[in-house]
């Protein structure tokens, strides 16, 4: 798969544009899906991938996340975590769709549609080089940094 097969789309992004992954044609992506604004796990696994930023820019390469949440509520998430890279609202969930991330999950004895925790890599080029799923949130960004080393 690269994104050049992914579906013409355009999110909103929490920088005040639409984009679309082919806007960052021959940079490297990290693209991660994530359930909620605000949340416990959700506010770890960003600090973590903030907290490891200039690394992951030395390297060409550009962190995205994407939640079904607004860009209202994700610019709030962004000032209270202060995040340095851009969160995108699916709030239609197209792309989440489209990367199979709409799961079910029990919360609280009840089942409901939610994001699974899911990330994924693209080279400069486009390709899929790396895919997650599951993903734990602690220790998540330095995993998917140490892989990109490897890649190298």
């Amino acid at each position: 798969m690269n994104y050049q097969n992914v579906p013409t789309f355009k999110l909103m992004s929490t920088s005040g544009s639409e984009v679309s992954l082919t806007d960052f044609k021959g940079q490297k992506i990290v693209l991660y899906f994530y359930p909620k604004d605000n949340t416990p796990g959700c506010t770890l696994e960003g600090q973590e991938f903030n907290a490891k930023l200039a690394e992951f820019k030395k390297m060409g390469v550009v962190i995205l996340g994407v939640s079904r949440d607004s860009v209202k509520s994700h610019h709030n998430f962004i000032d209270k975590c202060g995040f340095n890279f851009d969160l995108l609202s699916d709030a239609d969930e197209k792309l989440c769709q489209y990367f199979d991330v709409i799961k079910e999950k029990n919360m609280y004895g009840k089942m409901v549609l939610g994001v699974e925790r899911s990330t994924f890599v693209f080279d400069q080029n486009g390709k899929l080089i790396k895919e997650y799923r599951k993903v734990k949130a602690q220790g998540h960004a330095e995993e998917v940094l140490t892989d990109l080393k490897n890649l190298v």
